[in-house]
């Protein structure tokens, strides 16, 4: 097969490419300094054929230090961990050491969570045996069984779905519990496409929107620069960006920090005063949720009203901007500059028009328009949670013409804007173990599974299937791996749940992983999986970076906890299929090929892996000297160099759109749409509050909930405006009850003035634990949210919330 040529480069596997008090800063504290760890002699994998000796520094008490990737959890970083390991046991974790430049090749420092992995990888509750459900799904009730019971088992229901049903009712869904080759959601999905194939999906849950509708406007999501330009930049807004919390590419808060120090000025737009807005900014300004596009029209608005705007490069490299560059047969419609004055809907985008829908003032407006139309160059940075909304499609391409007008694509310190993957081959693979072709051809959106649980043989492309007309069957298996979303990450969780719960829907359903989540809790089968320290891996960047990062197997599994690779091959011998899902490989071996992948690749000079891990650094790196500038040759000769775009420019009315026909939900140029759940609708007279639900600094989405160290620094909150609660008699501690028609959360309450009246925020990530009347009692999110999606991307639109909330009773129950 081609899979053993190492220069063979497979199919990659789908990426989604407040106060404390000072008991709990003393505890970061303590966290940030150092304090916890890991093994070092080790080590075999799977049915290796060989053991391998981990190399480490040794002290003089028989300490073994070990560097090692921190695991990765889809955290939005890649960071390194010094790990010191004493009698086969982790008894301290510090992070990256390496003498580097710190600029071209920054060391990558890990955060708490990574810091606090001792507490995880030695949980109590860490799942050590197969299990069985003997209860109701949901129950959480289950018994203990063999390996070769759950693989059988397993096997069993694989092969009767097939045969009544068809390879097209069997799910992996979408998970990003675990990025390191051999352990995640891909081992499974490459077993299955030997299998037959199961239902594909595209998207994800993180940048479904941004993702979706960058390419209508540039042809391209290789938008961004490389972060070392960041400090060519002289304006840099960070719109709804927490790279501080949710990293983005490990060091991008640190990139800031230097472009800051070398004269930025940084403005962060955000419904909540972060911790990126009050680490990095120089100013915050607070937005109502949903309104971004808003104040970008007005903001352009005052650009071409002042005559701020890049005329030279508009007339070159751009289309759709006014009625002189309108694309063939689209010489009448609505162009860019038509919308922005109002001249077919007779509202011009003023700074006073979007004041009373963004909550900003006019001034502000004006100003902060005037700042980014003159002092060049400039970044506008668009983080993701505003195109987790309704409509989120518009946010995206209403940011990217903002940078297009005032000429910011593809100059050094400059920001096309949009998912702006690094230049100039887009970054990071993330996963490179081969899962092989799908036979099924069918592919949903990943947000609509549970549609095609209830009506798939009803979808077809209007609910976003391509690759067929129609499905041709409801799903009917699910193998969950490194994932929760079936129940914690999914929208409106008690309807996920009631689906779930029936057996005449969903006939079978396996969930893998380290922990009983609410996920696993509705599971058949419960198969643990071991943690990332536990089997031999490799990651690299997260979006941005230049670098390999190694994770050497050092600690044991506890009980019989196995890799994510070895228990597919287990389950791929009862299907016949083993030497080809195997290749005869173990975890190492296939770890040995990702180096040399990565080296036919991205980077000639990587060691071999046993190099890397002999060298004890951690992470091959490639420093960036001279960073890739996205667009840069298009700029210079748009001609020459044209986009993969219809027009070879850049889009500001796309005709594609336009062609779609859907003018109210999804216009040729961007335009502000009021969201379905709005405080401006009807429904905002039972449920007059906002709600968001932000990334967590002690948690990568649910992964790491209930982990005490950071518990206790970040524990689990709704923060409200003190305006809002002293309307609703509700001080701060109180418990207080969330709620709208989905559901119900009762948790304690901090009040703050770090998010504008009219919103909350309840972080997102915390584990489902419903009371017997139904209330939630961990505060998760998502029993609030709409299972609604987006027009143009079919993604989630979990952020648009409307709630109320009210001091608990203790005595509320399910409406």
């Amino acid at each position: 097969m081609k899979e053993h040529d190492p220069a063979y480069k497979p199919p990659l596997g789908n990426p989604d490419k407040r106060g404390m008090d000072r008991r709990c800063f003393m505890k970061m504290g303590a966290l940030l300094a150092g304090g916890m760890t890991t093994l070092g002699t080790l080590v075999g994998c799977g049915d290796s054929r060989r053991t391998v000796r981990i190399p480490g520094q040794l002290e003089k008490d028989g300490t073994r230090i070990i560097r090692a990737g921190c695991p990765a959890h889809n955290c939005g970083g890649r960071c390194v961990l010094k790990l010191y390991v004493k009698e086969e046991k982790i008894v301290r974790i510090e992070t990256d050491d390496r003498p580097t430049d710190e600029l071209s090749d920054p060391q990558l420092r890990a955060c708490i969570r990574g810091r606090a992995y001792r507490r995880r990888q030695y949980h109590s509750e860490r799942l050590q045996y197969p299990l069985q459900r003997v209860g109701a799904r949901g129950e959480g009730r289950f018994e203990r069984i063999s390996w070769d019971e759950a693989l059988d088992k397993m096997a069993t229901e694989l092969q009767r779905v097939k045969k009544t049903y068809g390879n097209s009712a069997i799910l992996v869904p979408y998970g990003t519990g675990s990025y390191n080759q051999t352990n995640g959601r891909q081992t499974a999905a490459r077993l299955m496409n030997l299998f037959g194939g199961s239902l594909g999906f595209y998207n994800s849950y993180s940048w479904a929107c941004i993702s979706r509708a960058t390419p209508y406007m540039y042809g391209t999501g290789v938008t961004g620069n490389q972060r070392q330009d960041w400090i060519n930049s002289r304006y840099i807004i960070m719109w709804g960006w927490n790279p501080a919390e949710m990293r983005d590419g490990t060091n991008s808060e640190y990139f800031l920090k230097k472009a800051r120090q070398n004269g930025a000025r940084i403005i962060c737009i955000d419904p909540r005063m972060s911790m990126s807005a009050t680490a990095l900014a120089d100013e915050w300004i607070p937005i109502r949720p949903g309104t971004d596009t808003a104040l970008m029209s007005a903001m352009a608005h005052v650009i071409i009203s002042e005559d701020l705007h890049d005329k030279d490069f508009i007339r070159r490299c751009c289309t759709g901007f006014d009625s002189t560059q309108m694309p063939e047969g689209c010489q009448g419609e609505e162009s860019y500059t038509d919308y922005i004055f109002g001249t077919r809907d007779g509202q011009a985008k003023t700074p006073e028009w979007a004041g009373d829908i963004t909550g900003i003032p006019a001034d502000t407006i004006r100003r902060i328009a005037r700042e980014y139309g003159t002092t060049k160059p400039a970044m506008l940075y668009q983080g993701y949670g505003m195109q987790r909304r309704a409509y989120g499609e518009q946010p995206v391409l209403g940011g990217c013409a903002l940078a297009a007008i005032t000429g910011n694509v593809g100059i050094p310190g400059g920001w096309a804007s949009g998912i702006a993957l690094q230049a100039d081959d887009g970054g990071p693979f993330w996963n490179v173990f081969p899962t092989g072709r799908n036979p099924v051809r069918a592919s949903i959106p990943v947000f609509l599974w549970t549609e095609a649980i209830l009506r798939g043989q009803e979808m077809g492309a209007a609910d976003g299937v391509v690759g067929t007309d129609r499905l041709d069957n409801n799903l009917k298996l699910i193998w969950c791996v490194a994932s929760n979303i079936l129940i914690n990450q999914h929208a409106d969780t008690n309807r996920s749940a009631r689906i779930l719960k029936d057996e005449s829907l969903v006939e079978f359903i396996a969930v893998q992983d380290q922990f009983m989540t609410p996920s696993a809790k509705f599971a058949d089968l419960v198969l643990p999986a071991c943690t990332q320290l536990e089997v031999w891996g490799l990651e690299d960047g997260w979006k941005y970076g230049d670098e390999v990062i190694l994770m050497p197997k050092v600690l044991q599994a506890p009980g019989e906890a196995k890799s994510d690779y070895q228990i597919a091959a287990d389950l791929a011998e009862r299907l016949g299929l083993k030497e080809e899902y195997t290749l005869g490989r173990n975890e190492y071996e296939w770890i040995e090929w990702a180096v040399k992948y990565y080296r036919n690749s991205r980077f000639p000079d990587i060691p071999d892996l046993e190099k890397l891990h002999e060298m004890n650094r951690g992470v091959y790196t490639r420093p960036v000297h001279e960073p890739k500038i996205a667009f840069s040759d298009f700029r210079k000769d748009p001609r020459s160099h044209p986009l993969n775009t219809p027009s070879g420019k850049i889009e500001l009315f796309s005709r594609t759109l336009f062609e779609m026909g859907k003018p109210d939900t999804i216009p040729a140029v961007p335009k502000y749409i009021r969201e379905w759940e709005s405080p401006f609708g009807e429904e905002a007279r039972r449920y007059p509050l906002q709600a968001i639900g932000h990334h967590y600094m002690s948690r990568v989405h649910s992964t790491h909930d209930g982990i005490d160290w950071l518990e206790e620094a970040f524990p689990q909150r709704v923060f409200i405006n003190p305006l809002d609660a002293r309307a609703r008699g509700i001080s701060d501690g109180d418990e207080v009850l969330v709620y709208n028609d989905r559901g119900k959360i009762c948790i304690p309450c901090r009040l703050t003035n770090k998010i504008m009246p009219g919103v909350i925020n309840i972080p997102q990530g915390a584990w489902w634990q419903p009371d017997e009347d139904g209330v939630d009692r961990r505060g998760n999110v998502n029993v609030l949210t709409s299972h609604r999606w987006t027009p143009l991307a079919f993604g989630n639109a979990q952020h648009t919330i409307m709630v109320e909330v009210s001091k608990s009773t203790n005595k509320e129950k399910t409406q």
